[in-house]
C-alpha cells in the first residue's frame, strides 16, 4: 500500500496529473469517493456544454424561416435533453477509467483524508478505512456549490449548480442568483428551453470580472432573449413554504418581492478542505484555500494542493495545468511556475465569452498607455452567414512596446478562438506581429486581425 504519489481526488487536476505522474514513472494511486472524472467532468464543465448544445439546436430549429428553410412542429423533450447530457457524462467518466487502466493507475475507491508521516487513511462505503502511504501526496479535493445565509439550499426549490442539471421537470420560471459563468450558462439554457429566467446580480454589471463592453453587450443579448437582468441587486431571504418560491430582493430602489418556481443559487464555489485532516498534519489554510507555493507544496514537506483548493482561479484548465507541474517539479524536470497573468477564462452560454489579460479599467489602473481597437461580428462575412452577428473582439495593447495586454471576446465558437491571443501572450507577439501574421478568409478569427488593425489605425472592413 506504498506509492510514490498518491492523489486525493479524481477531477480535471486529479487524473491529469495521476496520468502525467505515471508517464513520469511514479508508481501512482488517486482516491476518489463518487465519480472518476469529479464535479467538472460529472456535474460541470462537460455535462452544462451538452446541455447548452442541446439549447442552440433548438434555438437554431426556432428560427429555422431565416435560413430559408422549413419546419414544423418543432418543441423539446426536457427529460430526453436531461438525459442526453447525463449519458455524455457518464461516457466521458468511462473515457477516465480507460485512461486510469492504460497508465496502470491504481483507483482506491472512498473519502481521503491526509495523516502525519505521509499517510492517507481511506474510508470505503461501508466504513472500513484503509491506510496507504505515498512520497508524495497531492490534495485536489476541488469546491462545491458555495451557499449564502439568505439562500440556503434544499436541493428542491432552491437549488444549486448540480441539481439545476438533473431535474425531473422543467420549471416554468426561475430567478437566477449569480451572474458568474455558471449563472449565466444555466440562465441562457433555461431561458432557450422556455422558462421564464430572471438574474440577480449584486455587482453593477453582469459577468462583473469581463471587460465592462463585454458585460454591457452581455445584458443586451440577455434582455434581447427575454432574460430579465437586475444588477446592483441582492437577495435578502426566500420564503420556500407555497408552492414555488418568493425571494425578496434588495435593489438601489427599495425591496422587491419575485416569485418563481426554482431558485439557483450561483453565487461561487466553497472548497472541500473540511474533515480532509489538514489540521491534523498542520497544513496552513487562509480563507478557504490551502496556502501553497508556486510548485504547489504546501507548508509541510511530502503535501501538496492543486486545483480549486488553491488561491489561483477555479478552473479546469488551470487545475490540470497546476498538477502536471507540480509532478514535473517533483520529477527534478525543468519547469517554469504557472503565469496567472496569462489564464483564459470561457463562458458558454450564446452568446459565448472568451478573455485573457487585463481588462481595459485595469489596464488603465496599471499606469498604460493604450491602442485599443475594436471589430464587431456585424462586419465579420463568416458571422453574418453564420446568422450571428452579435459581439465584437477587443484588443488591448500596451502603445509604447506594442505589448498585447488583454484580448475580449463576445459572439459565437469565441471560446475557440481566445487561444490565439493566450499563445501570441505567451510567445510576447506585439500587435504589428499579429497584424501581419495572415488570418483566413472567411472565419471568425478574422476578426481578431481586424481588432488589431482597428487599434493601429488600419482597419480595412469598418
Amino acid at each position: 500500500m506504498k506509492y510514490d504519489v498518491l492523489i486525493i481526488g479524481s477531477g480535471p487536476g486529479g487524473y491529469v496529473t495521476a496520468i502525467r505522474a505515471s508517464q513520469l514513472g511514479f508508481k501512482t494511486a488517486v482516491v476518489e469517493k463518487e465519480n472518476l472524472g469529479g464535479i467538472c467532468l460529472n456535474w460541470g464543465c462537460i455535462p452544462t456544454k451538452a446541455l447548452l448544445k442541446s439549447a442552440q439546436v433548438y434555438d437554431y430549429l426556432k428560427h429555422v424561416d431565416e435560413y430559408g428553410l422549413k419546419a414544423e412542429a418543432i418543441d423539446k423533450d426536457f427529460e430526453a435533453v436531461i438525459k442526453r447530457s447525463r449519458g455524455v457524462a457518464e461516457g466521458m467518466s468511462k473515457g477516465v477509467q480507460f485512461l486510469m487502466k492504460k497508465n496502470k493507475i491504481d483507483i482506491i475507491d472512498g473519502f481521503g483524508k491526509v495523516k502525519a508521516g505521509k499517510k492517507v487513511d481511506v474510508t470505503d462505503k461501508d466504513g472500513k478505512v484503509t491506510e496507504y502511504s505515498a512520497d508524495h501526496i497531492i490534495i485536489a479535493t476541488g469546491a462545491r456549490s458555495r451557499e449564502l445565509p439568505s439562500l440556503p439550499q434544499d436541493g428542491k426549490k432552491v437549488i444549486g449548480y448540480r441539481e439545476a442539471m438533473s431535474l425531473p421537470k422543467q420549471p416554468k420560471s426561475m430567478i437566477v442568483v449569480g451572474s458568474g459563468a455558471i449563472g449565466v450558462e444555466f440562465a441562457h439554457f433555461y431561458n432557450s428551453m422556455g422558462t421564464d429566467v430572471t438574474v440577480v446580480e449584486f455587482m453593477p454589471n453582469i459577468v462583473p470580472v469581463e471587460d465592462k463592453d463585454v458585460s454591457k453587450q452581455m445584458e443586451r443579448s440577455f434582455k434581447k432573449a427575454g432574460i430579465k437582468v437586475m444588477t446592483s441587486s441582492s437577495v435578502e431571504s426566500v420564503d420556500t413554504s407555497g408552492d414555488g418560491v418568493k425571494a425578496t430582493v434588495k435593489t438601489k430602489k427599495g425591496e422587491e418581492i419575485l416569485e418563481a418556481d426554482i431558485v439557483l443559487s450561483a453565487v461561487g464555489i466553497k472548497t472541500n478542505i473540511e474533515n480532509i485532516g489538514l489540521e491534523d498534519v498542520g497544513i496552513i489554510t487562509d480563507r478557504d484555500k490551502i496556502l501553497v507555493n508556486d510548485w504547489y507544496q504546501t507548508n509541510i514537506p511530502g503535501y501538496y494542493a492543486i486545483g480549486d483548493v488553491t488561491p489561483g482561479p477555479a478552473l479546469a484548465h488551470v487545475a490540470s495545468a497546476e498538477g502536471i507541474t507540480c509532478v514535473e517539479k517533483i520529477a527534478g524536470l525543468h519547469t517554469e511556475a504557472i503565469d496567472y497573468g496569462n489564464i483564459p477564462g470561457c463562458t458558454y452560454a450564446t452568446p459565448e465569452i472568451a478573455s485573457v489579460g487585463l481588462t481595459e479599467d485595469q489596464a488603465k489602473e496599471a499606469g498604460y498607455e493604450l491602442k485599443i481597437g475594436k471589430f464587431p461580428f456585424s462586419a465579420s462575412g463568416k458571422a453574418k452567414a453564420a446568422g450571428t452577428p452579435d459581439g465584437f473582439v477587443k484588443v488591448i495593447f500596451d502603445a509604447k512596446y506594442g505589448e498585447w495586454l488583454g484580448c475580449h471576446m463576445i459572439g459565437a465558437g469565441v471560446t475557440d478562438m481566445i487561444a490565439e491571443a493566450v499563445l501570441g501572450r505567451k510567445l510576447e507577439t506585439t500587435g504589428h506581429e499579429v497584424l501581419k501574421a495572415i488570418h483566413p478568409h472567411p472565419t471568425m478569427s478574422e476578426a481578431v486581425m481586424e481588432a488589431v488593425a482597428d487599434a493601429y489605425d488600419e482597419v480595412i472592413h469598418l
